[in-house]
């Protein structure tokens, strides 16, 4: 994540760039990108879509399905793609982050079905200097919420010395 812009104007994504891969927003590459658009970006959200098909990563063909905690990982990538978005609109290389964890984790369905769409909203509620931020997130299928989440997540300014000072 990105901290916000410091001056007055908020940071909006174009049309252009929304209308990009998924691919160029989150370090992530194929097969384990699991959102498949972006569909709007506000200061401090974004809004990402994700259609499910029997190629779906994590897809259960007995069950027709995606299970609905793989919703977690939609929220984390749209997140990701958030930091990615700000980033590219600031000049400023994609950078990885890492899932720490959610809170108020409510899941209200067992599984995201097949050949339904799903939209994942994204909203920064806090950040720090630290790189550490928490986000509201929720996922629906047309207006019903199917599942909701507060994710704690942590982009340090440099990865590969935070990687190697871990493991010292």
């Amino acid at each position: 994540m990105t901290t916000p812009a410091t001056s007055t104007q908020p940071l909006i994504a174009s049309a252009a760039l929304l209308s990009q891969s998924v691919s160029e927003f989150i370090p992530h590459r194929a097969p384990m990108i699991l959102i498949d658009s972006l569909i709007s970006h506000q200061h401090d959200g974004l809004i990402t879509q994700t259609h499910i098909t029997s190629n779906s990563a994590y897809f259960d063909p007995l069950k027709q399905g995606v299970p609905s905690y793989v919703g977690v990982e939609y929220m984390a990538q749209s997140i990701a793609a958030l930091a990615g978005v700000e980033a590219l609109i600031q000049g400023l290389p994609i950078k990885v982050g890492f899932l720490l964890g959610s809170r108020k984790l409510q899941l209200h369905q067992s599984l995201f079905k097949l050949g339904q769409t799903y939209r994942t909203h994204v909203a920064r509620l806090y950040q720090e200097e630290s790189g550490l931020a928490v986000f509201d997130c929720q996922v629906f299928q047309h207006q019903i919420l199917v599942a909701q989440a507060n994710i704690n997540v942590f982009q340090p300014t440099d990865t590969l010395a935070y990687i190697n000072n871990s493991h010292s």
